[in-house]
């Protein structure tokens, strides 16, 4: 029997749950499941109820009887009222059973007939609810759920509590959800089962919020609206989706500076305590409300002549945070600080900025306070507005300085000097070095819509242009504009043509074209005397080089070096810096390019270059990938990629070298994931290059977890790609000794052999010196399986001791994990002692994992490389890795057992196995066994 279905989860609001819950529901799942209680708690709006609905419904079924209450506050004075919830629709099942003194009890305080308390049946009730639960449970297990612990009445809760720590081994579980703050939930545990796990929900990630806002529709609010709603939720997702509620339901979104709408809902929520204050406690936190970093101090020089006094009163009522050991003024929950400025008067906000623009010390918050106090246009506030915005721009925060040029844009009058568009087209510019491309793109837009001159209208294309990232494909009408806007002025035509070197690069994949367009660039900047992007040009037109294998490469990278230097280039991710640290990384330069590379970090991180930012934290990431230090590139590109996620910026790009590193350093699983995502972007946003870097970390993440026809099926698509866009240079994705050794797995050493021979001659050509070492331990695989095994071991050491001299680790652990696999003989239980402790100095535990299953599969198997094929003259036109198959079915082995001894897929086998059939004409594993009887026989 189960009661009250009503309690389930609307299906529509299931998915909720999963935005950054996993891992707390599934502590709680498998809790539940052992048969053991849960308490969830956290504050209001965190979300307890839904998973509350969630994990019931899940469980619901497994069951015989449901028993739920929800208590609600205005009905917690009402005695027995969850007792009556809980037991009303069970009372006649177990009426009969009960003693007669415990039944009258309890039918009297469920139904309110007679006088029945705790003080005078005490010791019957408490009994009865006990034997009531083990008579339900006697027939089947139960499920008690409750919502709202906190307003329970308080004769129910001591009735639960009481038969809670008395049910034994009795099948009743608890499933509660109670609202706390800090530690309070200890009171609420010790009424519950002794085995009950407690499950606080905390406040969801800036992501989380984001694709719980996504969910629910709110899906056009620009990043740094999600950002704001992040931070005045607190990450609570009640609040945010109110937030956002409001936003949706505003046709006019906030102006810069200005706090996010606050519906009345979560007023009266946050401020219900308000009305205890007095005026001028309210005046004081409204002050502080209006202030960036409210201090007692700055208070102070605001007016509020009593603010120590005023702001302990509000402590007291739990509006502000208490600092013993600091000055500031801090609200309990920024939601707060959101509702009181919501819920103040114009004509007091504008008080209290006022105040703060001469009582604060910083010039910005000066210039933004004296924005906000000011109605209409006004010369003199829009010029310290736009000082304020260069400051800001200074001290490495272009977020700010992006939104103190719209609010200078805004006091300007349309005839100043600069004009309000000036001011735009700088926060946009802003914009764009924060990451905020929503932001940038609209504000670029808006000024199209008027703009006449030029110059204006070809700064507004570009910020449209890098708005739009790697989906260069979704601007396309953009190129003729302003091609149409540049006329013949090659200051204008040149940053036109930059970007079309971009397209021609990214969404049409030729490389050749990039580079002519990239040189016509820098020609028509030099001549036009723009410093700036004529270095942006050669940058990009030296890296496109270095790619392609140009000859002029080294030249190009010189030129883009000379002096003048423009430090915003310099340090860009598409400028000289970034160019020097490809062209170093390629040609083995591994210290030096880590040194560039970590200098060019600071820098950006310094000036808020976001974008920039992104970029770099991945190619440190990638540095240390190649250096063999996994742990450390496993660590920096989940931190890039997070940045990326977070910012929008780079997402393809970051998912596909965090892929690389899982496949390295951490999970192969979700190294498979990352680049499977990395490959959809890169084709979603059409773009050439990037995908064949997406599908190579595939291809890479495939091998390692022994899926060696998938990384040939990959990586051939990624030799196809790169010859199409005419990538010749082997250094730039290093996947072509992953190919050769997945061909050679797959028992096809002739094409494995042609890889290697096509990528040696660029490698020489362009003195890759680790790409040759990789390619002669490709080799010296498919020597192995063609039968030249003291050649192989020969190149394999030579290729394993050059490794180590360039600081290859990980390729050197490769190298000599197989060595270990090749040795003669039966491999006692040390050989593989050499590859474990180099795989362990590089963390790269994918890999340790594969030396452990191979050393433990015990003396005497055949290495993958070496296996014995029988001397039958019937298999002898079979490929190496089909005669290595068909000799380990000949002993009897089963195929998972032939893929574990050639570190091969089960899938692999069997596709091994066919061609098998179909070459020896026939049927079955059977046909196979017979051959091998009948060689025997002779």
């Amino acid at each position: 029997m189960t009661v009250r279905r009503d309690f389930k989860e609307p299906a529509r609001c299931r998915p909720d749950l999963v935005i950054g819950r996993e891992e707390l529901v599934t502590s709680a799942r498998d809790q539940l499941a052992r048969g053991g209680s849960v308490l969830l708690h956290g504050p209001a709006g965190i979300g307890k109820s839904t998973v509350l609905r969630a994990l019931a419904a899940d469980y619901g079924d497994a069951a015989r009887t449901v028993l739920r209450c929800s208590a609600t506050e205005s009905e917690s004075h009402l005695p027995f009222l969850a007792l009556a919830d809980l037991f009303g629709l069970v009372l006649d099942e177990i009426s009969d059973k009960l003693p007669a003194a415990q039944r009258t009890a309890l039918e009297s305080a469920l139904t309110g007939r007679g006088e029945s308390t705790l003080q005078r049946d005490g010791l019957a009730l408490r009994l009865a609810v006990l034997s009531a639960l083990r008579i339900l449970a006697a027939a089947g297990p139960v499920l008690l759920v409750a919502d709202d612990l906190q307003w329970l009445d308080s004769a129910s809760a001591e009735l639960l509590g009481f038969a809670a720590r008395r049910l034994g081994d009795t099948p009743v579980q608890l499933l509660c959800a109670v609202r706390t703050e800090g530690q309070e939930y200890d009171r609420h545990l010790r009424a519950s089962p002794p085995d009950t796990l407690a499950v606080r929900l905390n406040p969801l990630s800036r992501n989380q919020v984001s694709a719980l806002l996504d969910h629910r529709g709110y899906t056009d609010l620009p990043r740094s609206t999600v950002r704001e709603i992040h931070r005045t939720s607190g990450g609570n997702p009640l609040f945010a989706l109110e937030l956002g509620r409001a936003l949706g339901e505003n046709p006019t979104p906030p102006r810069p500076g200005e706090p996010l709408p606050v519906p009345t809902s979560l007023r009266a929520l946050v401020l219900s305590r308000l009305d205890m204050l007095s005026d001028e406690a309210r005046r004081t936190l409204l002050v502080a409300s209006a202030g960036a970093r409210p201090t007692l101090a700055l208070l102070h020089a605001a007016g509020r002549e009593n603010a120590e006094a005023e702001t302990a009163q509000a402590a007291a009522l739990g509006l502000l945070a208490t600092e013993p050991e600091g000055p500031a003024v801090r609200f309990a929950h920024p939601l707060i600080s959101a509702a009181l400025y919501a819920e103040a008067p114009a004509q007091e906000r504008r008080a209290a900025h006022a105040a703060l623009s001469t009582a604060a010390s910083d010039p910005i918050e000066r210039a933004r306070n004296l924005a906000m106090a000011t109605t209409g246009t006004d010369p003199e506030v829009a010029a310290r507005l736009a000082e304020a915005a260069a400051l800001a721009r200074d001290r490495g925060a272009p977020s700010v300085a992006a939104s103190l040029g719209l609010l200078a844009a805004r006091h300007t009058p349309p005839d100043g000097t600069p004009g309000p568009d000036e001011h735009r087209l700088c926060a946009a510019e802003d914009a764009i070095t924060a990451g905020e491309v929503d932001l940038a793109r609209d504000i670029a837009r808006e000024v199209l819509t008027r703009a006449t001159v030029p110059a204006d209208r070809i700064r507004a294309w570009e910020v449209v242009i890098e708005a739009a990232g790697q989906a260069l494909g979704d601007v396309d009408a953009v190129f003729p504009q302003a091609l149409a806007d540049a006329g013949d002025d090659p200051r204008l035509l040149a940053l036109v043509h930059y970007h079309l070197a971009w397209r021609k690069l990214i969404v049409e994949g030729d490389f050749s074209e990039a580079r002519q367009e990239a040189a016509h660039a820098a020609e028509l900047a030099a001549r036009g005397g723009d410093r700036r992007t004529e270095l942006m040009a050669l940058s990009f037109q030296s890296s496109t080089e270095t790619l392609m294998g140009h000859p002029n490469a080294p030249a190009t990278i010189k030129q883009a070096m000379r002096e003048p230097q423009d430090p915003y280039v310099a340090c860009h991710h598409n400028g000289v810096g970034a160019a020097r640290f490809r062209w170093l990384m390629m040609s083995d330069q591994l210290p030096e390019a880590r040194s560039t590379i970590t200098a060019l970090l600071r820098e950006v991180r310094r000036r808020g270059m976001v974008e920039s930012e992104v970029h770099f934290q991945r190619f440190l990431a990638e540095t240390e990938l190649r250096s063999g230090h996994c742990g450390r590139a496993l660590d920096l590109a989940r931190e890039s990629l997070r940045l990326a996620r977070d910012s929008g910026i780079g997402l393809g790009a970051s998912a596909m070298l965090a892929s690389l590193a899982e496949a390295s350093g951490g999970d192969v699983g979700q190294a498979l994931a990352l680049a499977r995502e990395a490959a959809g972007r890169a084709e979603e946003d059409g773009d050439q290059m990037y995908l064949s870097r997406a599908l190579a970390a595939l291809g890479h993440a495939q091998f390692v977890a022994g899926d060696a026809a998938g990384a040939v099926g990959s990586l051939r698509r990624v030799r196809e790609l790169e010859q199409g866009l005419g990538i010749t240079d082997p250094a730039r994705g290093r996947w072509q000794g992953d190919l050769a050794e997945a061909l050679v797995r797959v028992g096809e050493p002739g094409e494995a052999q042609d890889v290697i021979a096509v990528t040696r001659e660029h490698a020489l050509r362009l003195d890759r010196e680790s790409v040759l070492a990789v390619l002669d331990r490709a080799e010296a695989l498919v020597r192995a399986a063609l039968g030249d095994h003291e050649g192989a071991l020969s190149r394999l050491t030579s290729a394993q001791d050059r490794l180590a001299k360039l600081g290859y680790g990980l390729e050197e652990a490769r190298a000599a994990f197989a060595l270990a696999r090749l040795r003669t003989g039966r491999p006692g239980p040390t050989s593989y002692d050499e590859a474990a402790r180099l795989f362990r100095r590089c963390r790269a535990l994918p890999w340790l994992r594969q030396v452990d299953e191979a050393a433990a599969q015990g003396a005497g198997e055949p290495s993958v490389l070496t296996a014995q094929t029988p001397p039958s003259d019937a298999l002898a036109g079979l490929a190496a890795m089909e005669r290595q198959v068909a000799a380990l079915v000949m002993e009897g082995a089963t195929n998972r057992e032939i893929a574990a001894r050639l570190f091969i897929s089960v899938k692999t086998v069997e596709a091994t196995l066919t061609r098998v059939y179909r070459k020896l004409g026939i049927r079955s594993r059977v046909d196979i066994v017979r051959l091998a009887a009948g060689r025997h026989a002779k």
